[in-house]
């Protein structure tokens, strides 16, 4: 099979796993916007206060239901054995996780990304810095997928590795939500953002470039345990 075959073959695959657990697609939007409800009752209804700590809630809130979503991303490949077979006969094998990655940054960064308009409605978000939280989400979710990817492969063979996970990889995207959240804080605030969308890209380049490459170690060394 051609390189071009093998990663289109992986995401077909994930993509029809995807949609034959639908709960498992639907967890993290459903965490977002129950969490979304519970910060606007909790904020009293106050559009102002509300407004001010936005920024922060949207990006801490699409942090966490990423990371619901990773504990998942190599289990049932485990589980069912198929992950064996994937890393011994997978080549290149850095493809099928690339694939991987990319479907699970599809129905989580992704789709946070399109439902995050009625997220800021929801935190009276000003509309004129909208273009600016969805760009930096659109940049800024891939690293959390790649980086938070890592820490999956780490902890797939331990049967109860979500606490374990979240150590491992939480520090790991504080710099995202810094620079994520903070320019879209400056955005509100009238200043020049434009440095912290590029340290976004930056996180997300390099993630990109390294990811895969320790994903298909960290799953080797998983499956040798």
């Amino acid at each position: 099979m051609s390189v071009a075959g093998v990663f289109v073959g992986q995401l077909r695959r994930e993509f029809k796993l995807l949609l034959q657990s639908r709960e498992e697609l639907a967890n993290p939007l459903i965490f977002l916007f129950l969490a979304l409800t519970l910060f606007a009752l909790g904020g009293g209804g106050s559009p102002e206060m509300l407004r001010d700590f936005a920024p922060a809630i949207i990006w801490v809130l699409v942090l966490l239901a990423n990371l619901l979503a990773l504990e998942g991303l190599f289990r049932r490949d485990y589980d069912d054995g198929s992950l064996e077979m994937l890393v011994l006969m997978a080549e290149p094998l850095f493809l099928p996780v690339l694939a991987k990655i990319l479907a699970h940054w599809i129905y989580s960064g992704l789709a946070m990304t399109v439902l995050a308009p009625l997220a800021a409605l929801i935190l009276f978000l000003p509309a004129e810095v909208l273009p600016t939280l969805l760009l930096t989400l659109l940049v800024g979710t891939p690293a959390l997928s790649l980086i938070g990817a890592i820490g999956a492969a780490l902890t797939v063979s331990l049967r109860r590795g979500g606490v374990l996970l979240a150590l491992l990889v939480l520090p790991l995207y504080v710099p995202v939500l810094i620079f994520g959240a903070g320019a879209v804080v400056e955005a509100m605030a009238g200043i020049e953002n434009m440095a912290q969308i590029y340290w976004l890209l930056v996180i997300t380049m390099v993630a990109l470039t390294i990811a895969p490459f320790l994903v298909s170690a960290a799953l080797k060394i998983s499956l040798e345990q």
